[in-house]
């Protein structure tokens, strides 16, 4: 059973949507790694919905979405046009675009190209390149037949076609560090087991941005911005949120305690931070951003 039905559903080329509520600002939910679909913003959705219009959709990859096969189409420019597409196809002229761990890198690429369709950007999360930050990533490659699969060792593609439930259970284990986390644990593994081993190696084999990309594209936003991150996230260190922050000029909304998955574990705070942040873009846009720092950081 879900909180709340979709008003509107719908496909952009291959990828699927849907629609709660009406009304502006819009929000758009961007998801993350195809590891997962829409569903990961569950805590957010009927909060929003009741405010406004909302819009999410299930990533090239996972859920009703394609998933082709070619690691090529799932290129962060890709998956930038599919945000466009999705925002077409929902009647979406502009919205506050909400974004989760690699879906950073998706919104960053989608407000450069379409400013006058992006609000504002919310980050939570963000897993963006960050100079001297490596990625945490086993050793040997990612091809490569390993002789141990311990910790990030599991990020390796014959592990994953041959014990692909024990990764995903793994992964997001790490990305919930927080005690008495088994029902979101078992939901994100439920929406990992909505995709297949060969299509996560075909997404994780595509072209990345690098870290001066994500620089160069960060000195042109020029729409307010808001950055949340869990200190003890083990999936993406916050020294990536502290970044992002510092290149866009704005507001980093720590939460002590708190992994990969803020919006999942702690959605009612989530939710505040990102409501404050509507709010004030309500308001008054050109003040937007020394309003919210002041909220934010008290």
């Amino acid at each position: 059973m879900r909180a709340r039905e979709p008003d509107e559903s719908g496909f952009a080329g291959g990828v699927y949507w849907e629609r709660f509520g009406e009304g502006d600002p819009a929000l758009l939910f961007v998801p993350p790694w195809a590891i997962v679909h829409s569903r990961i913003w569950k805590g957010q959705v009927p909060y929003f919905a009741q405010h406004g219009r909302v819009v999410v959709f299930d990533p090239r990859g996972n859920g009703r979405s394609c998933r082709p096969r070619d690691p090529a189409d799932y290129s962060e420019g890709h998956y930038a046009e599919d945000l466009l597409a999705v925002m077409d196809a929902s009647g979406t002229e502009r919205a506050v675009v909400v974004s989760h761990s690699r879906g950073a890198r998706r919104s960053l690429l989608f407000a450069d190209s379409h400013p006058e369709r992006v609000l504002g950007l919310a980050f939570v999360g963000p897993t963006i390149p960050v100079a001297d930050v490596p990625l945490k990533r086993g050793g040997g490659g990612f091809e490569d037949v390993l002789d141990s699969h311990e910790g990030w060792a599991k990020w390796n593609a014959p592990y994953w076609r041959s014990n692909y439930r024990d990764f995903v259970e793994w992964f997001f284990e790490t990305a919930f560090p927080e005690p008495h986390s088994t029902k979101q644990i078992e939901d994100a593994v439920g929406y990992a087991l909505d995709t297949d081993p060969e299509t996560l190696i075909a997404t994780a084999k595509a072209p990345v941005m690098q870290a001066e990309t994500v620089e160069e594209i960060c000195s042109r936003v020029g729409c307010p911005v808001l950055v949340i991150h869990g200190e003890d996230d083990r999936i993406v260190d916050i020294a990536a949120g502290e970044r992002l922050a510092e290149l866009t000029g704005a507001p980093l909304m720590r939460i002590p305690g708190v992994g990969h998955c803020p919006q999942a574990r702690k959605p009612v705070l989530v939710n505040i931070a990102l409501r404050e942040f509507v709010q004030a873009l309500e308001r008054s846009p050109p003040a937007l951003t020394q309003d919210v720092r002041s909220v934010a950081l008290g």
